[in-house]
């Protein structure tokens, strides 16, 4: 019985640990970096952003979703801990939230955008803030 209480408690312990963001493969990197070329890291990775600065979205991959901020000079990185279903032509991306604010922890669901079918979710992660490089 002391050995299950234990388990248990290393169960519950290791679930409230922080996830790392799901390994990309070679071609998901690829793909992001060539997102992200032009771009530099412009701050340290944000738990919330508000809705209103959000354009559109799109994938690299099933390891990161990549959010076009307010300008064309902005974007942000999110890497899923679980990874998330890719984005691609006829699918949409779906968040619930119950503020202003997209944060991480909350739920995004990928669904075809004819027939409806979802085809997964994820939980999000925190979001990395990138500026375009003036040259």
């Amino acid at each position: 019985m002391k050995k299950l209480i234990l388990l248990a408690l290393a169960g519950a312990a290791a679930g409230c640990t922080a996830n790392e963001p799901v390994q990309m493969s070679a071609d998901d990197e690829s793909r992001l970096n060539a997102e992200l070329a032009g771009y530099e890291q412009s701050g340290p990775p944000v738990s919330c952003i508000s809705t209103r600065d959000l354009r559109s979205n799109r994938s690299a991959g099933e390891g990161a979703i990549i959010f076009d901020g307010p300008t064309r000079q902005t974007l942000y990185v999110n890497r899923p801990a679980g990874g998330c279903p890719e984005l691609g032509a006829g699918r949409a991306l779906v968040t619930r939230t119950t503020t202003t604010q997209l944060c991480r922890g909350d739920i995004a669901t990928v669904f075809d955008t004819a027939s409806s079918m979802q085809y997964g979710g994820c939980g999000l992660g925190d979001f990395t803030p990138y500026r375009r490089v003036r040259s």
